[in-house]
């Protein structure tokens, strides 16, 4: 009963809050104090009570009470860090100010004229431990008082003394080092498991997260120069606390094991409190890592002398084996979760915060080189490169998963320019993990090649920018693949059937780069890999004529409108795709359901502006290729609104502003790399008719056999050097991962739904 008395007196103070248009004294301590004194609610109860409405009205007409009440609450929580709340009603009062807080903020940030309002000093009003300290602004006092509430004496860490009221550590002479909420990365002690503990910090750091929303209410730009003075104060120096904060929001994450002991069912049995600690922590991470923007785009941004961010700092520091090994195995395990086969069904815990993991992992590889070298080094990038794979192929028919799509295919982009990545891939899949891809027998690489072909070929028709970047993969690998099967030869070459048909060549100013890097993976296998890749050699021999058809293709203007006309379907087939059998335990990929939300992205900038070339010498080193025009890099745009090639091709506009000529086409044509292929089917293709005819072979087993001992050393032309597209970060890439970041976060916190119904500015929510 109690608890609705509670909640009965909350919303009566509410209500005369919006009522009052005389503004309430702040030293009227009897009315402020019904907002988090007198009563227990819950963060639910909290949004329930507090209508968006009244907010807005508040503001709206009665602005300084509004501004008073956002000060009272934060001066209450300064009050509470300060004096280490060693009472339970001083407690309740902390919680009570954090869910107030964490209700008005983001209507606060919506209104461009009260942005501001947390970066004035009040006058008259010291919210200041130290008086030297004078006339610090409400943002700043607020973000001390939630670090130090984080490692409050037994209210967000476990006190090392027998306390009594008496006794209570003083939270100024704490070292928050010693009280690191997990071990792992430089901390060794695992402090025992509180679930009151884990709910506390999970409030405060929904309120911290709050905090750094203000990025959701700014436009999207490019020029990204203003960096968010919430994070910039939050990861300076000036919060003593953030090293011990890092690492335990870093360890909390990666120690995380939601399966625990492996009693089946156990998640329906016991509620678990670390998870959504868990979940906070990895937002408050890569919200706080975004901050930089990237490493390359850091330097375009940052002045000499400008603010640094610690947590960045501390990332990229990491060093030590064990650490890498402990963040690296805490990733691939939660990442791996969803894809446990289990004979009961759900009867293990599957977590739903893959996407933040990725972007972690992502902001890992990206800060810390020898994190990514760590990662390359053995055969354990393949525990994340299989999840990555998994999420691919599943989220492909899914508009609302588009983000999704894309961080995966960017952190396989950033891996491949490594030539270990490569390497890696050669190592056998025994692993079978329930993909609705066809059942074969190979290595990592053949499963990689199958799922991209599969996101080409039936994926939306959104995910068409994003071609480019799944075949520089490819590219990029395919020096260093030993032995194809021949499921993936057949899928690279169903790949380069279908793009190099003259009505898709025609169809847009893009569509031929596509050719030019299939046609780049087959020379670059043939002349590095050629012993071991009989099944690629034979297809590219029962394809030969897809070769003979793109030496001799028409240039004259009769012949490409003739093509034009003949736009039977878009640029990939998919009657060949049709596999009769999946893998085991699958489910194929579906669209949305109907009324899923969904953010809208930046659009990602071309290949050409988000990978540098590296051509690899001798010794292995790679040397950087000047940026010139090549055929397949030139002003390659994949915008990610595009469509696909039939609704450019029936666009007025589009086909009004370009259109296929003869130049155009001669212009490439003459630059197809078809000498090495073309060499391979003049020496191979007469001795595998001689071989038929004289023994009257029908058997694809005996014509392998013949291609498995047969040799071209001496008949090729000279090898070329091996090209490889680094990937490079930049102001566009930059500004897609900050609308993608908090996209996500807005869609998954619904339990508040802390931004729901606010004007957002940075993307747009749409229904699907």
């Amino acid at each position: 009963m109690g608890n609705a008395d509670s909640k009965l007196h909350f919303r009566k103070a509410v209500v005369q809050l919006t009522t009052k248009t005389q503004p309430v004294e702040a030293s009227d301590d009897v009315f402020w104090d019904q907002f988090w004194v007198d009563s227990s609610t819950t963060v639910q109860d909290v949004f329930a009570l507090v209508p968006a409405a009244e907010i807005r009205a508040v503001r709206e007409e009665s602005p300084s009470n509004l501004a008073t009440l956002c000060y009272k609450a934060v001066e209450r929580l300064v009050q509470g860090a300060d004096s280490g709340c060693p009472s339970e009603k001083e407690r309740q009062t902390v919680l009570n100010c954090t869910r107030l807080l964490t209700r008005i903020l983001p209507y606060i940030f919506e209104d461009a004229d009260w942005r501001g309002f947390f970066w004035s000093t009040i006058p008259g009003r010291h919210l200041d431990r130290d008086a030297d300290d004078e006339g610090r602004p409400l943002a700043e006092s607020l973000l001390l008082a939630i670090a130090d509430l984080l490692f409050c004496p037994d209210f967000t860490i476990q006190s090392h003394k027998k306390s009594s009221p008496d006794t209570a550590d003083d939270i100024r002479a704490i070292d928050s080092c010693e009280y690191i909420w997990e071990a792992g990365v430089g901390f060794a002690q695992a402090p025992p498991l509180n679930y009151v503990h884990d709910l506390n910090r999970t409030e405060l750091l929904k309120l911290l997260l709050t905090c750094f929303s203000e990025a959701m209410y700014l436009p999207p730009s490019a020029e990204n120069k203003v960096l968010n003075p919430w994070i910039s104060f939050f990861c300076s120096t000036d919060n003593r606390h953030a090293l011990p904060l890092f690492t335990s929001l870093l360890n909390v994450v990666c120690a995380y094991d939601p399966v625990g002991y492996g009693i089946p069912y156990n998640h329906l049995l016991f509620s678990d409190y670390r998870e959504q600690l868990v979940e906070q922590a990895v937002q408050i991470l890569i919200v706080t890592l975004e901050h930089e923007a990237g490493s390359a785009a850091s330097q375009e941004v940052h002045t000499p002398g400008g603010p640094d961010n610690l947590f960045v700092n501390y990332l990229s520091r990491i060093h030590r084996e064990e650490d890498l090994s402990f963040v690296l195995k805490g990733l691939a395990r939660l990442l791996n979760n969803p894809l446990i086969q289990t004979y009961l069904p759900r009867s293990t815990k599957k977590i739903q915060f893959h996407q933040e993991l990725l972007i972690l992992f992502w902001k890992f590889c990206d800060f810390n080189k020898k994190f990514l070298f760590f990662v390359l080094k053995s055969s354990d990038v393949l525990d994340m490169l299989i999840p990555i794979l998994f999420y691919l192929n599943d989220a492909r028919a899914d508009q609302s998963r588009l983000g999704l799509m894309h961080i995966g295919v960017f952190i396989l982009l950033l891996l491949s320019g490594e030539r270990n990545f490569g390497v890696r891939l050669n190592k056998p899949y025994a692993l079978r993990v329930p993909m609705d891809i066809p059942v074969f027998t190979g290595t990592h690489a053949d499963l990689l090649i199958v799922i991209f072909h599969k996101i080409i070929s039936s994926g939306h028709q959104r995910l068409q920018p994003l071609f480019d970047c799944l075949l520089t993969i490819i590219v990029n690998i395919s020096p260093y693949l030993k032995s194809l099967s021949m499921v993936a030869a057949n899928k690279l070459l169903h790949l380069l059937e279908a793009f190099s048909t003259p009505w898709f060549l025609f169809s847009s100013p893009q569509n031929h780069h596509l050719v030019f890097f299939l046609l780049e993976v087959c020379n670059n296998i043939i002349q590095y890999q050629f012993d071991g890749n009989f099944n690629l050699v034979y297809a590219i021999i029962r394809k030969r004529n897809v070769f003979h058809q793109l030496a001799n293709l028409p240039s004259d203007t009769t012949s490409i409108q003739r093509a034009l006309q003949k736009k039977k379907r878009t640029g990939i087939s998919r009657t060949n795709s049709v596999e009769n059998e999946s893998m085991e335990g699958s489910r194929p990929a579906v669209p949305a359901e109907p009324g899923t939300l969904k953010a809208s992205l930046e659009a990602t900038p071309g290949i050409d502006k988000i990978t540098e070339k590296s051509q690899v010498s001798q010794d292995g080193t790679m040397i950087t290729v000047p940026h010139l025009d090549s055929p397949h890099t030139s002003k390659s745009s994949i915008a990610a609104g595009l469509e696909s090639a039939r609704s450019r091709l029936s666009s007025v506009s589009s086909t009004a502003a370009w259109s296929a000529n003869s130049d155009w086409v001669s212009s490439w044509k003459a630059k197809l790399p078809l000498q090495t292929i073309m060499r391979l089917l003049q020496v191979l293709v007469p001795q595998v008719e001689k071989i038929c005819i004289d023994k009257g072979l029908t058997d694809e087993s005996e014509i392998l056999k013949f291609l498995q001992h047969g040799t071209l050393v001496g008949l090729l032309p000279v090898p070329h050097p091996i090209l490889i597209r680094k990937y490079q970060a930049n102001a566009g890439t930059a500004m897609w991962f900050r609308t993608y970041i908090w996209g996500v976060i807005y869609l998954r916190n619904v339990d508040p739904p802390i931004w729901y119904d606010t004007d957002i500015r940075l993307f747009e929510i749409q229904r699907i």
